[in-house]
């Protein structure tokens, strides 16, 4: 009895301590304190080819910019705005050549801009030439979105109405990630105003991440969290060989019973 008995510590023993092993691996943030971190900055989003604005010129005298605004068309894309919201704006498409064709000004320049930038260049280029006050102009994005791949509960394509989400929010609005994600080894995939692709490796348990440029993502970011190595493993056996498993393992239990009982 007193082999038996020491066996079944020892057993424990090993379940514990996988158990607690294992469970180091889930949590976000780990070794985290009540210690004020530093804000992370937020990069402005930069206007890439293809992407969708809205750009509203507004002056005290509604009809001195009314030139300067798409005309308003029914069932179109608004976002927040003060225009009567049973109408929307048209919207501008980014061209290749990071150009728009704005009223009377003709083409601008708009790509790897953000959209402050093309705010303020919109202002100087209609006062005083054009409009005689200072107009104040609102761009948005309409296309402004972000895309959360792999071992998610509900992987897919979100639209960000207010065009600020973190990588935690990114999670979360995908489901957040499986047990069988890889929390320590995130991948971000990033595409700038050249077309060149950036990737990016993000430990989200590793409280540093609250302070890294990449915590906020951009418009058209793809977040993909691998499987780790269990799930992996498990992927590569197949319906066939999970049988043989379990048939052999059952047959394995089965004989340590017989032998305790009989012996």
């Amino acid at each position: 009895m007193n082999q038996y008995y020491k066996f079944f510590i020892a057993a424990l023993f090993i379940y514990l301590f996988t158990a607690c092993t294992a469970y180091k691996k889930v949590p976000y943030l780990k070794n985290s304190t009540n210690e004020n971190s530093t804000e992370s900055k937020i990069v402005e989003s930069k206007i890439l080819p293809k992407d969708l604005l809205t750009i509203v010129v507004n002056t005290t005298i509604p009809e001195a910019s009314s030139a300067f605004n798409l005309p308003l068309t029914p069932n179109s894309v608004i976002g927040n705005t003060s225009i009567n919201s049973s109408v929307g704006l048209q919207s501008y498409l980014v061209d290749n050549d990071g150009t728009i064709s704005f009223p009377i000004l003709g083409k601008i320049k708009v790509v790897g801009k953000t959209k402050k930038e093309v705010e303020l260049f919109i202002q100087s280029q209609l006062y005083p030439k054009y409009l005689t006050e200072e107009p104040i102009v609102h761009v948005r994005f309409i296309n402004y979105k972000i895309a959360v791949l792999g071992e998610v509960s509900k992987p897919g394509s979100f639209v960000v109405n207010n065009e600020r989400v973190s990588i935690f929010d990114a999670l979360a609005m995908a489901g957040d990630m499986t047990l069988y994600g890889k929390r320590t080894n995130v991948l971000l995939l990033r595409e700038n105003e050249k077309g060149e692709k950036e990737t990016i490796r993000l430990n989200l348990q590793n409280k540093d991440i609250l302070n890294s440029p990449y915590y906020y993502l951009q418009q058209n970011d793809v977040v993909y969290v691998e499987p780790n190595k269990h799930k992996a493993n498990a992927s590569s056996i197949s319906s066939a060989e999970t049988l043989s498993i379990s048939i052999t393992s059952t047959l394995i239990s089965l004989t340590s019973l017989l032998i305790t009982v009989f012996k």
